[in-house]
């Protein structure tokens, strides 16, 4: 069921845009993954061909150059082009505007909208969302970047750290101090920065995985912002964020799920091919046994995905936030990447996207270490897409919220 006022694609039209998905993955990022992961970064014009196919304007107001879509459609997407470019790199770079935008989108002027998103989503220019710092991990209350007030502007000072897309963002949604003198989520704004302002300094990161993700250590040393770039009011920005982490959840279960499908897609056709003591590895029970195995917790993972996203699409993600006339909200009605900054979700939808997340990654894990093992030898070797999720698992188990922050928020969701 959509919510009202979403246009509904008809499952010929749904088809039709994963098959496109299909296509992009198999003939212009799968052939150069190998490339992308030793230069360290995709190339930023990949980031206009995905525009000009409609990838990265999906879920977004037509008004701003995207295309609304549904919950359903989007996370089909990500799955889509996780099981099929097996990339988890590609898909934080390429798309971190997906948690770049959506604070802008819900509480943004449409002025600020306007002059941000429609080159992003035409893949001229590349969002980030800055939140993580230096010592301050999951506890993002505690954060000791500062915006003071000075006229029109606002200077920033501090650092952030584990940024997507960092080193090449033109854009970055920060999250600062605006009150010093209060220690708590209530001293906590989000600015929109452009990234081409005097004081920014960035350091690219090296990581286990995501390699053909460009992720940096960003520092500001009194960067000039103006005023008109806040979002929503002084202090309200702790809210922006915890909300923001709901849709980013949701499309990381998605995400997840692809990778797991990826693992097991690859580890079949290996055991059907393999032949060891005069038989195709497939004829193994414990090759069966360890594939069904994959298989049932792909399928646990895939119905619950469904039914979590179902129940955003119904309305039970949140609603729109207060003190803004009706005119200026984003289409909540249409499910947009606006519904991701949305506050006052359904406690019991957030409790149910926390332990998704889990058990998504956990799925993932699972299916990636049993993949390793089938092939074995060849599993250990760059260029097979088991031993690159293999690697890639763990950011999809911290990022966005790690498993013990996702189990206790779940429990609270919960009245425990």
């Amino acid at each position: 069921m959509n919510p009202p006022d979403t246009p509904a694609l008809d499952e010929a039209d749904l088809q039709a845009l994963l098959d496109t998905v299909r296509r992009f993955a198999v003939e212009r990022v799968r052939p150069n993954l190998d490339a992308w992961e030793a230069a360290g970064e995709i190339p930023r014009g990949l980031y206009q061909e995905a525009a000009q196919l409609g990838l990265l304007g999906l879920g977004y107001p037509e008004h701003l150059g995207g295309t609304p879509a549904s919950w359903r459609v989007r996370n089909a997407f990500s799955q889509t082009l996780a099981r099929h470019g097996t990339s988890g790199g590609l898909m934080a770079s390429l798309f971190s505007l997906n948690i770049g935008l959506p604070p802008l989108l819900a509480h943004g002027t449409p002025e600020l909208q306007a002059e941000v998103i429609p080159p992003v989503l035409r893949g001229e220019r590349i969002a980030a969302l800055g939140i993580t710092e230096p010592g301050g991990g999951s506890d993002v209350s505690a954060l000791r970047t500062t915006a003071r007030r000075e006229g029109d502007d606002y200077v920033i000072d501090g650092e952030k750290v584990f940024i997507t897309s960092g080193v090449r963002a033109d854009w970055v949604t920060l999250a600062v101090r605006t009150d010093t003198h209060h220690k708590g989520p209530g001293g906590v704004s989000m600015i929109v920065v452009p990234m081409d302002r005097p004081g920014i300094s960035r350091t690219a990161l090296q990581k286990m995985g995501w390699h053909c993700s460009d992720t940096a250590h960003l520092r500001f040393d009194g960067v000039r912002v103006p005023v008109r770039y806040r979002l929503g009011e002084e202090g309200a920005g702790f809210r922006m964020i915890m909300s923001n982490f709901n849709g980013e959840r949701l499309a990381m279960s998605a995400m997840a799920l692809g990778f797991a499908q990826a693992c097991h897609d690859e580890a079949l056709d290996w055991a059907r091919q393999r032949q060891t003591f005069g038989a195709a590895l497939v004829e193994r029970q414990v090759i069966r046994h360890k594939l069904m195995d994959m298989r049932m917790r792909i399928e646990s993972t895939q119905a619950w995905v469904d039914a979590v996203t179902a129940r955003a699409d119904a309305g039970e993600a949140g609603v729109p936030p207060q003190g803004r006339p009706k005119a200026e909200q984003p289409p909540w009605g249409a499910a947009t990447h606006a519904q991701q900054g949305s506050v006052g979700a359904n406690s019991d939808w957030v409790a149910h996207v926390c332990l998704l997340k889990n058990h998504a990654t956990q799925t993932m894990q699972f299916c990636a270490d049993a993949a390793v093992q089938i092939l074995g030898g060849m599993g250990y070797m760059r260029g097979t897409a088991s031993e690159r999720i293999y690697r890639e698992v763990k950011v999809m188990m911290i990022g966005g919220g790690a498993e013990e922050i996702m189990k206790e928020l779940a429990a609270r969701q919960s009245g425990l």
